[in-house]
């Protein structure tokens, strides 16, 4: 079975947070709350982590994977983000959606798509954003949607029995949101929503 890591969903332990960020500089694969579900993550720019994600999820590394980035900076170091962009990141960040960008030269070529772009977001998590934080850096993620399934897992007793020790660590952090992110497409003139989540569409209405 994996490791299990109980930590606060608000005032994460600063000693747990090494345990993680330790963890995942040697190459681990957390399973981790996010505020649309678990989450799988692993640090960017490492293949290892990566094919095992790919293998937990039964995606080739075509996949669309997400930079969890902690706030607006950091997205603007990693995507390209023009004045368009900005305002609607700002309005909606943090929060349950997911950008797609054009990728700046900061993002691994081995987790950008054909197109050159990255999905980014910064979630309303304090887990989440504190992992990134103490990283120093995005997690690369992927919500943890297994094989034949439609909904991401949201306790963490079943992230534990579900995947056994196919990851290194399990983040407890108690139930989190169910329902995954609202998908928007920023590298066009308009935002365009290809998939309607948890995040509300209509703020786009008036851009």
């Amino acid at each position: 079975m994996s490791q299990i890591l109980t930590v606060h969903p608000v005032t994460p332990e600063h000693h747990l947070l090494q345990v993680i960020v330790d963890s995942l500089r040697d190459g681990a694969v957390i399973a981790y709350p996010t505020d649309s579900g678990y989450a799988l993550g692993c640090m960017m720019g490492l293949k290892q982590p990566l094919e095992r994600i790919c293998k937990i999820r039964n995606v080739d590394q075509t996949h669309n994977f997400t930079l969890i980035c902690r706030d607006l900076s950091e997205i603007a170091k990693y995507a390209k983000v023009d004045n368009f962009s900005y305002r609607i990141l700002k309005k909606c960040t943090p929060g349950g959606y997911t950008f797609i960008l054009n990728a700046s030269s900061e993002v691994p070529k081995l987790m950008q798509s054909k197109r050159k772009t990255v999905g980014v977001r910064v979630p309303d998590h304090q887990i989440a954003l504190s992992i990134a934080e103490a990283l120093g850096e995005p997690l690369l993620s992927s919500t943890l949607i297994l094989p034949g399934q439609t909904e991401p897992l949201i306790y963490p007793e079943d992230v534990g029995e579900q995947l056994g020790n196919q990851v290194d660590l399990v983040i407890d952090g108690g139930y989190c949101g169910f329902e995954p992110t609202t998908v928007v497409d920023l590298t066009g003139s308009q935002p365009v929503v290809k998939r309607q989540g948890s995040g509300d569409s209509a703020v786009f209405l008036g851009e």
